[in-house]
């Protein structure tokens, strides 16, 4: 029995005392006898009995003030570990135990509140708070439903047996409402929690073990904010849960069917989001048959390099890593990274020749040509006609039918825009586009009203001589002054606009030195990266995506700051933004579905990549991490034409 503490009722600990220090104060009086005079015998009673109410009141109030500044802890929310306030007293001491079990109380109420609201997993949520609530409940076992969207079925996602680690469920049956067990139907018709058994069917039917009947159960429905069933929960004890368990998992209950439903619908919204952008992304590569499958392939080549990056164990990379937020933001960059190509004009994107527009033109090209051959045909028989000499007149029209011939080869190849064109070549189509030929049809019917307004010229008497080749004004179409008017002053923009919106002068345009594009539809494509950044800047981020602009909207710039749009340098470009540089820079080089190129091989991607990296283009030590990672040679494994695979020593490159 030693240090077990014994206590009485107040109102007797207050009688005992008192009666006590009378009985004593009355002895001494008694002692003394006639020495004391009886005023001063009643004032020595009186003063024995105010003794005796300030030791009794002193001895009462002291656990009463630490009990009230137990009071004023809690309603700071200060729920630390204080000593338990212990007292003769019973009621006082029954109030000490009281508080310290209320304190311990809210200080788990709070904590499982706090995980609830700032838990982000969902997976790792729903098992940790089942194991919180068999805890409380001392249960044996429990399992947590929640209802699946797509078939309004109860789903278990969380199960825990034998006081052993709540986790996620085995792959128990689906629960449709029908089929519930008449305790779990029960609780649902009412809402409330209900207590009872479960036969061994019953568990059958829910796929738990039949040894479980013999344990006390309690059915909790979980509700979501318009009181729609959200879930159900189900604990195993061996004897009955008390209403104080019960009124305590009851309140757990509520704020953790608000997390749950908070969770889900972030999951939902997250899952909304993520289908969005591949929907964008599948659009996007859906435009245009040449570019189809970019917006994935750069996306993963950047996932694949980020991976190595955190993988590293030495190097500039050792100590790199990526939070799940901030993976989330260079997915969101990396499938998002050219959705300002949305807006851009499919024909530009795949101009494959130089007079390609909607259609390629060589073919009016080709037509005129024709039509100087009739002409050259007709000259002959004319001649003939008017007794011109037969072979004089032959020869003439032979030498210039393969003259244009010739001619609209050479015309034809500089269309192509393979290879440089040289200032010879670019005066040989000058002079070719010199030649005449008769057009007796007005060219201004069946035109748009676009198209006639920028006729500016008065319309030439018919039939009139026309330039095989030509850089007529009307094909120089104007830039609208909405045109896209970028936000420059927000975002740092540096790029030079042209003057006009497209120039398709024929001339003009095979005129290309390297490539097909003119100037024109050089901006028109690189204006994309603007439209990126614009975009994805106008959409409302939360504050751990802020970056997201900033790395989708960079993988065009070099570190030396002669890229675009913002010319940023190496201090102000991310390792994520560097990263989707070679991704992009990889994925276009060995693309083998470009209309105006083949993939080009390991080794000549590489060496090109080599030179861009000796030339302050792309990250350096991220260029070493893509070869000696393998990352290179994982992604050729993947999407690379088996041609495209040719031998590659890495150290060529280092």
């Amino acid at each position: 029995m030693a240090g077990k503490r014994f206590s009485v009722p107040l109102y007797l600990y207050i009688t005992l005392l008192s009666m006590a220090l009378v009985v004593i104060t009355g002895e001494v009086l008694r002692w003394y006898g006639d020495a004391i005079p009886g005023e001063l015998e009643f004032f020595l009673l009186v003063l024995g009995a105010g003794i005796t109410a300030l030791l009794v009141s002193r001895r009462i109030v002291a656990p009463l003030a630490q009990l009230a500044d137990e009071a004023e802890a809690i309603r700071r929310f200060d729920f630390t570990d204080h000593p338990m306030i212990r007292s003769q007293v019973r009621e006082i001491d029954g109030l000490g135990a009281a508080f310290d079990l209320m304190r311990d109380t809210l200080r788990r109420f709070l904590r499982i509140n706090r995980r609830l609201a700032v838990e982000t997993d969902f997976e790792t949520l729903r098992p940790w708070l089942l194991d919180r609530l068999v805890d409380i409940a001392s249960a044996r076992a429990g399992v947590l439903y929640l209802i699946d969207t797509e078939t309004d079925a109860l789903r278990a996602t969380a199960f825990d047996v034998e006081g052993g680690r709540a986790k996620p469920a085995p792959e128990l049956p689906l629960l449709r409402p029908e089929a519930m067990p008449s305790l779990m139907a029960q609780a649902h018709a009412t809402m409330l929690p209900l207590s009872g058994t479960l036969h061994e069917a019953e568990l059958h039917t829910l796929g738990l073990d039949p040894v479980l009947s013999v344990l006390s159960t309690l059915a909790m429905p979980l509700r979501d904010r318009s009181d729609q069933l959200l879930g159900m929960l189900l604990l195993f004890k061996d004897d009955e849960i008390d209403d104080a368990t019960i009124s305590f998992i009851t309140a757990v209950a509520a704020s953790a069917a608000t997390s749950l439903e908070t969770q889900e619908l972030l999951r939902s919204q997250k899952a909304l989001v993520e289908a969005t952008i591949h929907m964008v992304a599948n659009a996007i590569d859906s435009k245009s048959p040449y570019t189809s499958g970019h917006c994935s392939r750069v996306p993963e080549l950047t996932f694949m390099l980020a991976r190595a990056a955190c993988d590293a164990e030495e190097g500039p990379f050792a100590n790199y890593q990526l939070n799940a937020e901030e993976w989330e933001a260079l997915q969101i960059a990396g499938w998002l990274h050219d959705c300002g190509k949305v807006v851009t004009p499919e024909y530009v994107v795949d101009k494959a020749t130089k007079l390609e527009t909607i259609h390629n033109r060589i073919h009016e090209v080709r037509t005129r040509f024709e039509v100087l051959k009739r002409d050259a045909e007709i000259t002959y028989w004319r001649g003939l006609a008017e007794g011109g000499d037969a072979t004089v007149l032959q020869a003439q029209r032979d030498a210039l039918v393969q003259m244009l011939d010739a001619e609209f080869a050479f015309v034809a190849q500089c269309n192509i825009g393979g290879e440089f064109l040289s200032n010879a070549a670019r005066e040989r189509l000058q002079l070719i586009g010199q030649r005449r030929w008769l057009r007796t049809l007005d060219d201004r019917l069946g035109l748009s009203r676009d198209e006639l307004e920028r006729c500016v010229q008065p319309a030439p008497t018919l039939p009139a001589e026309e330039q095989l080749l030509s850089d007529k004004p009307e094909q120089r179409i104007p830039r609208a002054a909405n045109e896209y008017v970028h936000d420059n002053a927000r975002w740092g923009f540096q790029m030079d606009v042209p003057e006009l919106l497209y120039n398709r002068g024929e001339l003009h345009n095979l005129g290309i030195s390297r490539g097909t594009l003119t100037a024109e539809e050089r901006y028109k494509i690189n204006e994309h990266i603007v439209l990126t950044i614009e975009m994805l800047g106008a959409l409302p981020l939360p504050k751990y995506l802020r970056a997201v602009p900033d790395i989708a909207g960079g993988h065009h710039e070099k570190l030396d700051g002669t890229g675009y749009p913002r010319k940023l340098n190496a201090g102000q470009l991310s390792l994520e933004t560097r990263m989707m540089a070679i991704a992009d820079i990889f994925e276009a080089l060995t693309a083998g579905d470009r209309p105006y190129k083949p993939g080009k091989t390991l080794h000549e991607a590489l060496g090109i990549m080599a030179k861009m990296r000796d030339t302050a283009h792309i990250d350096r030590d991220l260029f070493a991490l893509f070869l000696r990672s393998g990352v290179y040679h994982d992604y050729a494994e993947r999407f690379l034409h088996s041609e495209q695979l040719d031998e590659v020593r890495i150290e060529d490159y280092l």
